[in-house]
């Protein structure tokens, strides 16, 4: 069984937010992977997250974005690049904000080569660089990863697999897909799902712990967080979810 490192993400009030990144390591958790909302005020001077959030290196071990890949978005995933190299963030979490409809292979090769780039790029200033798909994006069904990933090695581009936003994308083989892309992932974002909803983790339909023996398969050692967004609080969140973790001896 892989030794993964747990992390949590989830929205939070603002009055919630400094319980939040001071409380985690309490709750069982190693590390935070921030919403933009949570650090983007911050962007132009880093030096006051450090002083307002806190030095702890959990605190910034992802940073979940969203944007375009035209120049202006391009310029400003440039800026959290380096937010993220001052504040010793481990990795960019990439939703690329592209609607799915109208892709075609071509387009999807070229944001795939985009990607690259900025994730070389983020590379040379010691950050990760990790596509985060969503539904509604240009990499959602399995047909899409096929041809966004064709020909890419491993290693440079991660790839942030996200058990709801499959399944709701209608990829309904979770552990086959780890099988088959578990070389690219580099990152998990854990939630259940039913009802069109998210749901804490095994709260809902997913196979979720086949999604664990998947990963354990691919010999996958980093962070599993607990992408929580279901309507619970945050305390229960934390709870429910650890829990559920140390029940399948995670």
């Amino acid at each position: 069984m892989s030794a993964l490192r747990r992390a949590f993400s989830k929205p939070v009030a603002a009055g919630e937010l400094g319980g939040y990144v001071s409380g985690f390591r309490a709750e069982g958790y190693e590390g935070l992977q921030l919403k933009g909302a949570q650090y983007e005020r911050y962007i132009d001077t880093p030096e006051r997250a450090l002083d307002e959030l806190g030095t702890d290196v959990g605190i910034y071990s992802g940073l979940i974005m969203g944007d375009s890949l035209d120049p202006q978005g391009l310029a400003r995933i440039d800026k959290v690049i380096d937010f993220a190299a001052t504040v010793g963030a481990e990795r960019i979490i990439f939703c690329h904000g592209h609607p799915h409809e109208g892709v075609d292979r071509e387009l999807r090769r070229s944001f795939a080569q985009t990607l690259a780039g900025v994730a070389a790029s983020a590379h040379d200033r010691g950050v990760r660089f990790s596509l985060h798909h969503h539904t509604d994006q240009p990499v959602m069904v399995l047909s899409d990863f096929h041809e966004f990933f064709e020909g890419m090695e491993p290693g440079l581009l991660g790839l942030t697999v996200d058990t709801a936003h499959l399944a709701r994308s209608g990829v309904e083989d979770l552990p086959g897909f780890i099988d088959e892309f578990g070389g690219f992932v580099d990152n998990v974002h854990l939630k259940d799902y039913a009802d069109d909803d998210w749901r804490i983790v095994g709260r809902g339909d997913l196979d979720l712990v086949g999604v664990l023996t998947a990963l354990d398969r691919a010999g996958y050692d980093g962070w599993l967080c607990i992408d929580e967004e279901s309507s619970a609080s945050l305390p229960d969140g934390f709870r429910m979810s650890r829990e559920w973790l140390e029940a399948q001896g995670r």
